[in-house]
């Protein structure tokens, strides 16, 4: 019977990284997020939805940095984020995108039984939006969690990979 005991407490657990886009908590699955880092000098680029930023050298990287909250209209499209800004790079297939937030992320362990799924009523008005994985609540804290991977429709990452990348694969398509 100690085994039962034991396979009982073996709980699926997964890792977030949890941080505040305007007065909520969100999070990030761990494996999700390449790293978190001072957001970088962001060079602004032309004909990007006011979400993007602009670009910024991570690393000898150039990714793309967007405000979630701006995204999720959270906070005026005008105000502009003061004092040192963070920056997690979310690497996905094809992209790697870096999320601005205003506090240094924290991470947060918790069982998976306690992730639920959206309401209804959220989930018919992100019907093309599935990027909310679930809600958990834990000692009295709400924290929407995120699938990034589903944040940005294909459209939008077309938009955002570099210019080079994509005449260069518009080349090989006609040759």
């Amino acid at each position: 019977m100690p085994d039962a005991d034991k396979n009982a407490k073996q709980e699926a657990v997964i890792q977030l990284i949890v941080f505040r886009l305007g007065d909520e908590e969100y999070g990030i699955r761990i494996e999700q997020v390449k790293e978190v880092t001072i957001t970088p000098e962001i060079a602004r680029m032309p004909k990007t939805p006011s979400f993007v930023k602009g670009i910024a050298n991570l690393r000898g990287d150039i990714i793309t940095i967007i405000d979630l909250e701006e995204r999720f209209q959270l906070r005026a499209a005008t105000a502009e984020p003061a004092g040192i800004t963070y920056t997690l790079a979310i690497e996905a297939k094809d992209y790697t995108i870096g999320i601005m937030v205003r506090e240094v992320p924290q991470p947060l362990s918790i069982p998976v039984s306690i992730i639920e799924k959206a309401p209804e009523f959220i989930q018919d008005i992100n019907i093309h939006d599935k990027y909310i994985e679930g809600i958990a609540k834990i000692n009295g804290r709400i924290v929407v969690v995120l699938d990034m991977l589903k944040l940005l429709t294909p459209a939008e990452i077309m938009q955002l990979q570099p210019k080079a990348e994509s005449s260069a694969a518009a080349t090989r398509t006609k040759a």
